[in-house]
């Protein structure tokens, strides 16, 4: 269930932490830790993160709380190539979340609305 311009959208740090429960200090030291997340940053050095930064964390996530790897573990693995069915799942399940941190913000926006 892809929007059609989420590849063009970008989200903020809050909305990022909001979307995936991680703290955004974590998302920041992710930043330093794993070479491919790199959020872009507009003029005022603020991050924007598009759905694909948002996939990478929630795979990063699942690698340090599923399968209980330290920082280097993950990166390490995140470098590797695995097995297509694993890569699928992994990126299926993170697909997954993304989606759900999508929609409760969208939840989140909504009840803004109504006092």
């Amino acid at each position: 269930m892809k929007r059609a311009n989420d590849e063009a959208r970008y989200y903020s740090i809050s909305e990022v932490s909001k979307m995936t429960g991680l703290e955004a200090y974590v998302l920041r030291y992710w930043e330093k830790e794993f070479p491919v997340l790199r959020p872009r940053k507009n003029r005022g050095g603020n991050r924007l993160y598009t759905s694909n930064d948002i996939e990478l964390i929630n795979r990063i996530n699942h690698l340090r709380t599923r399968e209980k790897l330290t920082i280097a573990g993950a990166r390490t693995k995140l470098m590797m190539r695995r097995p297509s069915e694993e890569k699928t799942e992994m990126t299926s399940q993170a697909r997954m979340l993304t989606v759900i941190g999508l929609v409760r913000k969208d939840i989140e926006d909504l009840l803004k609305l109504f006092p």
